[in-house]
Order: C-alpha cells, then sequence, then structure tokens
C-alpha cells in the first residue's frame, strides 16, 4: 500500500516565502498531521481541508515551527467540534509542551491541563506503534538543541522524515543499508554553519546511495537559488501531493 505526504509548509523557523516545515500523511480514508507550526492552520485554509478531517497529530519537538499552532487546533477542537484532537507525541515531551508552549494561553475555566484539550497518546522512541491500516511510525531520538528532546519519524519502515536534526551520517547510512529505508525527508539549511541543523554542504557529503535517497525541506527562502546545486537530492516543495511506496 502506498501513502501520500503533502507538506502543509517547507520553510525554516524564518522563512517567509514558505510555511513552517510540517506535513499531511494520508493511508486511505487516515490522516495524520506531523508537527503544528505557526502558519499550519492558514496552510490548511488554504488548502481547503477541514481540521475535524485530520485523525491525529504527531509531534516532533516543542519549536514554534513545530508546535505554534496547536492553540487553535486544541481551542477550534474544545469550542467548535466539540471533541479533542489525538496527540501522538513522546512521553518526554507532554509536560515541557503543557508547561513552556501552551499553558499561559489556554488554561481557563474547564482548562487546566493537556489532557483537557487534547487526546493525548504517548509514544515511546524505537517502539513502532500502528496507527491505523497501512500506516506505522516509530519515533526515533535525533539530536537538535543540547539538553531538549527532539524526534524524527520512520513511516512504514521505508521512509524517514527527520525533525530538525543536527547531520547524523552513521544514522542515516544504517537506515537505508540495514533497514531498508527508501526515502529520507531530510530538513536542510543551505548555508553552513549548521550548529542545530544538518547543512546541505554536509548531505551532499552522503555516500551516492543514501544521497539518491534523500529530499530535501526545511529550507529558507532563497532555495531558488540553490536548484541544480543539490547533487541527486531533490526539494521537496509544499502543498504539492507525493506518492510513496509502502
Amino acid at each position: 500500500m502506498s501513502i501520500q505526504l503533502q507538506m502543509l509548509g517547507t520553510g525554516n523557523a524564518f522563512a517567509k516565502k514558505y510555511y513552517n516545515n510540517n506535513a499531511l500523511v494520508h493511508a486511505d480514508d487516515y490522516t495524520l498531521m506531523i508537527d503544528c507550526g505557526i502558519t499550519a492552520p492558514l496552510a490548511l485554509h488554504q488548502l481547503g481541508i477541514e481540521l475535524d478531517t485530520i485523525d491525529a497529530i504527531l509531534v516532533s519537538h516543542i519549536h514554534g515551527d513545530h508546535v505554534g499552532g496547536l492553540e487553535e487546533i486544541g481551542f477550534r477542537g474544545y469550542f467548535v467540534h466539540q471533541r479533542k484532537p489525538v496527540l501522538y507525541i513522546a512521553s518526554t515531551l507532554i509536560s515541557p509542551l503543557w508547561d513552556h508552549t501552551l499553558s499561559g494561553g489556554m488554561t481557563q475555566e474547564g482548562i487546566s491541563s493537556i489532557d483537557d484539550i487534547f487526546d493525548v497518546r504517548p509514544l515511546e522512541p524505537e517502539q513502532p506503534v500502528e496507527l491505523a491500516p497501512g500506516l506505522k511510525i516509530e519515533l526515533i531520538q535525533t539530536p537538535h538543541i543540547d539538553g531538549k528532546y527532539s524526534y524524527s519519524v520512520l513511516i512504514n519502515d521505508h521512509i524517514f522524515y527527520s525533525a530538525d536534526m543536527k547531520f547524523q551520517p552513521q544514522l542515516l547510512e544504517h537506515l537505508v543499508r540495514e533497514r531498508g529505508v527508501h526515502t529520507i525527508l531530510h530538513d536542510c539549511q543551505l548555508y553552513p554553519p549548521g550548529i542545530v541543523h544538518t547543512t546541505l554542504e554536509e548531505l551532499l557529503s552522503l555516500p551516492d546511495d543514501v544521497c539518491r535517497t534523500v529530499k530535501l525541506m526545511h529550507y529558507n527562502d532563497t532555495k531558488d537559488d540553490f536548484v541544480g546545486k543539490t547533487g541527486e537530492m531533490e526539494f521537496i516543495e509544499q502543498h504539492k501531493m507525493y506518492t510513496f511506496p509502502e
């Protein structure tokens, strides 16, 4: 069974031409949103996608370009649709997401915890979970900001969707050569130094067999200047529907 992926946005945290790097994964009639940044509700509106058609949201880490739209999603569920959006999230991120991001704006009469507004479903790294027929995910902890948890996502064993992450060549080679990953959707900082992101220069240093699997996302607004300069890697485009084999 193939899955479809549509990027709500492909931009980095500071991009203005491109929206926040968030995605919709479709498996038959089930839709999973990977991350819900500040621009996600606007992107959904422009695409004509109703919030109540999204079955669940998966959070990779708690930066604003990945969780900044959750307040609107949560309030719309609570006040408009009278249902709690399903939120898949690593157990290590639950308290930080509420205590340091959502509670200030969402706490009010009837809402005093993340469980009052979301149907929270904790996940653990390296423990695959079948969300629906034809859609399995596995969190992989990957480094981003020192001292803060961040997780990338393995989809159906063969598609690796990176969160924001520092360059991890050994992991990428392992995924392709040992775990059978055929597609890597990777964040890409176009200019060095990366510091907390992987740069284009670093990705270009990967072995050819790994490079051929990589599609670039989470780029800045000068992406067009780099077309033709990415080797065998391609830029993934926001709002375009992509179909990937299982």
